[in-house]
This record gives C-alpha cells, structure tokens and sequence, in this order.
C-alpha cells in the first residue's frame, strides 16, 4: 500500500501552536486563582479539569493528575452542589483509569437527576476503555458522530474502529474530523494528526512507518510542544538509523517530566554509543515511571507495562503491571500485552489462562481474527488436539459474550452508520 500523505486532505488553518500553549497556561493559572477563591463558582471546576487534561495530553504535564485530586478533594470540602461533585468526581477518576470509581460516581450523579446527555458521554467513554458492551457504544458512537458532524465525536469513533481492527473505516472517520473541523485550536487537529499516525505506525498489521511519520510531522507542525507525538516520531526516526534526528526532537521534551521522553532518549543514546548518557536518562525513566505508578497505578500500569517489558528489563514487573491493567480493562490490547509479558517470563499457564479469557470475551470477534492472540489460540488447540474442549471453537453464553460484538453485527451497524456520517 502506499504511504504517501493522502495530498487531497485539506489541513485547516489553526492558531500557531506556542501562542495556543501559552493561552492554555495562562487561562489556567487564572482558573485555579479564581478557583481558590470560590472553589463551588459554577463551571470554574469544569473548566480546570478540561485544562488540566489538555496540560496532560499534549504537553506531558503528568502532574496534572495531582493537581486534578488536589481538585477534587477541595470541591468535596467546600460541599459543593452534589450533581457537579458527582460528575467531576467520576470525570477525573476516569482520566485516572479509576474506573470502578468511576462509575460508581456517575451512578450517583444520574441518582440526584444529573443531565443524561453529561452522564451517558461519560458512561460511553468508561465503556469504550473498558471495552464493555461494545456493541451499544459502537452504534451510540456513529448515533453521536452522525448528529453533530464535530470532531469532538468522530474522533472517539475513529479510535473504537481502530480497536476493533477496522481500520480503513478508522482512516475515514478521523480525515473526515479533520474536514468537519470548523474552529482554529491546534490542540484539536494536532490529536486527530496524532490518532492517524498510530493507527498507520502501531496499530495496522502491516505498519507503514513513513505515512505514520507524515501524521506525527503534521501533529508537531500544529503543536510543537505536543510531546506524544515527538516520542512517536523520534522512535520511527531511531528505528530508520536516524538517532541525530531523533535526539533533536526529544531534547526539548525531557523538561516535560514525562518519563516515556527519557525512556526513548536512553534508547536513542545507546544506539550511538553513548552508553553512559544513556543510563542517566534510563535511570531518570525508572524513577519517573515508578513515582507515577505510587500515585496513579491505574492510570500507568499500560505504559510502566511496556517500558518494563522493554528497555526497563524486568519482565516480572512488567507482567505483574500488564496483569493490572487487564483485571482494569480487558480490552483486547491489554490481553494482548498480557500475554505477551507472560509469555516472555515464561509463565506459560498464565499465559494460556489470559489467552482463554481474551478467546472467551473476544474470540468470535472481526477483531480477534485480526489478533495475534487467534495465532496463538490456533496454535495451542493444535497442541491440545486431544481435548475437545481446547480445539472447539463456540459460541460463549450470554453472560460470558457481554460486551461482545460478532462479525456480522459489525458489519450491519457500519452499513446502517457509515452514510449518515460520510
């Protein structure tokens, strides 16, 4: 397939990206002064959380998460209104991948008569990390996508088709976000530029690194700061032979605190021989990843899974990390990297424990087909030919399929969706 930038997509004009990120700091000190002030002041809180998950996202300001339960915890002093208590509760709890607390919070809030379009856009975005009922988040997503047109809602679509593997479908929907676009942040465009970049340079079976790294370029040209998307194309440029390039492009990041720029800055490092700069930043990645997950397990047992599984070098950690985040979400990705944490400390009947539960929730999925995980479990009913109950292949019950999506059923709510959005 070809990799070339798809040259018909008309990127929007957007606000330069420094005078954004200064705007973003600027009226966040401003909230949080008002905040402190009068902390039950309607929509200040609101706001702050918004801010403050802009802070983390694109600028890698991951203390934004203390300041986000320093926030909640004043709101639930001061007694404030409790449908705007419940629901900034439940939103920061889910940003912090709290989502048992989460949900608990948001049950609360529909209880007192919170707004039920507030509560189900929460409810959905739980679900979708979850991966639970997928099916009626599926349609509630092209449901939503097709009646505002707004990037704000094709983008969660977009990245629920990317997880379910269809991801043609994926690249449809997040260049059409960027056509529906019609405001001139660059934080809102440099995500979908960010989105399509992963789905090319991670998530296809086949990646194409050079498309991947059009996407990531485009995310930084919007936002120059946005620190994700230079890890990303610093590990293509690292992966090409390009570490110069890559080391350019991590530098300005490191003052972020984020330890994931460390991380691939001690890779880069040692890939030129520079063995002893290399453990400074290795050590600095460590520490970081370590100190987020004393404060917000949850919310980084994926990411600490992964650095522990690679440059990290301790599998045991990496796997009992892997293990966290999947009793959290049992999305097929996370079993993916479960598996694959146990598979590389040689646990092999946990290993062949987490592939039963993922062929189990997910085996009967489109998804599943496309999952190295249906390899896997070919593989091991081969082994096991003796039992039928390791090589049949059926249908789960309706408890066990919660949450399931069969391939037909995918395919009837695309027909049925794909027009009204396109």
């Amino acid at each position: 397939m070809n990799q070339a930038l798809n040259v018909e997509v008309n990127f929007p004009p957007a606000t330069d990206g420094h005078i954004a990120v200064v705007n973003l700091k600027s009226a966040r000190a401003q909230f949080w002064s008002r905040f402190w002030q009068a902390p039950e002041r309607s929509g200040i809180a609101e706001c702050l959380v918004e801010q403050e998950h802009l802070a983390a996202q694109f600028l890698g300001d991951l203390d934004a998460f203390n300041r986000l339960e320093t926030l909640v915890c004043e709101f639930a002093r001061v007694d404030a209104e409790p449908i705007r208590t419940a629901l900034i509760h439940a939103q920061v709890a889910s940003m912090s991948h709290r989502f048992a607390e989460a949900r608990s919070y948001l049950a609360q809030a529909e209880d007192q008569g919170a707004p039920p379009a507030a509560v189900k856009r929460l409810a959905l975005g739980i679900d979708q990390a979850c991966g639970t009922g997928i099916e009626a988040v599926l349609e509630a997503r092209y449901g939503m996508a097709a009646e505002s047109g707004r990037l704000e809602d094709l983008v969660p679509l977009g990245a629920l088709l990317a997880d379910l593997r269809e991801f043609d479908q994926a690249n449809a929907i997040y260049s059409q976000a960027l056509r529906a676009y019609q405001d001139v942040s660059p934080f809102a465009l440099a995500w979908v530029c960010f989105q399509l970049g992963a789905l090319w340079g991670e998530l296809v079976p086949d990646t194409q690194p050079i498309r991947a790294a059009q996407w990531y370029r485009r995310a930084i040209d919007y936002l120059p700061c946005y620190v994700k998307a230079r890890v990303h194309l610093a590990e293509i440029y690292s992966q090409d032979g390009r570490t110069d390039d890559a080391e350019v492009l991590l530098m300005p990041a490191i003052a972020s605190g984020d330890p994931e720029v460390s991380w691939r800055l001690a890779d880069v490092l040692n890939a030129s021989g520079r063995s002893a700069e290399a453990e400074v930043q290795m050590q600095a990645a460590r520490s970081g990843f370590e100190a987020l997950l004393q404060r917000h397990w949850l919310a980084f047992a994926d990411h600490g899974a992964e650095f522990y599984a690679g440059s990290g070098n301790d599998g045991r950690r990496a796997l009992a990390l892997a293990l966290i985040n999947l009793a959290n979400r049992p999305t097929l990705r996370a079993s993916e990297r479960a598996y694959s944490a146990a598979v590389g400390v040689g646990e092999t009947h946990v290993a062949r424990e987490i592939l039963a539960a993922a062929a189990n929730r997910w085996g009967w999925t489109g998804a599943f087909r496309l999952s190295p995980l249906a390899a896997y479990r070919a593989e091991s009913a081969r082994s096991d030919a003796g039992s039928s109950a390791s090589s049949a292949t059926t249908r789960p019950n309706a408890d066990e399929a919660r949450g399931g999506l069969t391939f037909s059923r995918i395919d009837d709510v695309h027909a049925k969706s794909l027009g009204a959005i396109t």
